[in-house]
């Protein structure tokens, strides 16, 4: 069996990653980082979500030696210049409070018409592994930030997101809706060839 492992410790991606890339890589082991001795994860100092992205793919490669796999996702608002953009995580702060940084986004766009609430999720994913050339892919999934939370479904900016085309926020669709249409599902479909292809399944 192939082993390839995804650069998250946040459960909830682990498991959006894990469902998405599994069926469509016969054969294939995700493993995530509490399967492998811990090391120093580096911090998020790129400018860009695919830099992020290859910085995270790197050190787990360079720390486990495995084939590897990381992300780097956000919210680009419209009306904020495509902020928070790769800060989507920290907005409000270190902790990385997500109920912190949704209500900190609404309180910013509180007077922003409903007409200029654009916004988009945008998801960059890498693969590397030894002696090989870097993939990188890019999903985006379209929509608005609507005025209050809600469901409980997925996680960060899901309960005040809502995808063109649907009445709910990205955090009361089902997980098969949202695996379909979400900006890391889009990346990943789009990277699940090539990570068979290189581990030859």
């Amino acid at each position: 069996m192939s082993r390839v492992l995804l650069a998250s410790n946040n459960k909830k991606k682990l498991e959006e990653l894990r469902r998405i890339l599994t069926p469509i890589v016969p054969g294939i082991e995700v493993l995530g980082l509490g399967d492998v001795p811990a090391y120093d994860e580096p911090a998020e100092t790129e400018p860009t979500f695919e830099g992020n992205a290859l910085l995270k793919a790197h050190a787990a490669l360079a720390a486990t030696g495995l084939p590897s796999i990381a992300d780097d996702s956000g919210i680009c608002v419209d009306a904020l210049n495509g902020m928070p953009g790769v800060l989507s995580a920290r907005w409000s702060g270190p902790a990385k409070d997500n109920h912190a940084n949704n209500v900190l986004l609404l309180g910013q766009l509180e007077d922003v018409p409903d007409e200029r609430r654009g916004a988009s999720f945008v998801a960059a994913v890498a693969f590397v592994r030894p002696d090989a050339e870097d993939e990188i892919v890019i999903g985006e999934m379209r929509g608005s930030v609507i005025r209050s939370l809600r469901g409980t479904g997925g996680f960060g900016y899901d309960v005040l997101f809502q995808a063109e085309g649907y009445d709910r926020t990205t955090a009361e669709l089902s997980i098969e809706e949202k695996d379909a249409i979400s900006h890391r599902g889009k990346a990943l479909r789009t990277l699940a060839p090539m990570v068979a292809k290189a581990l030859g399944s």
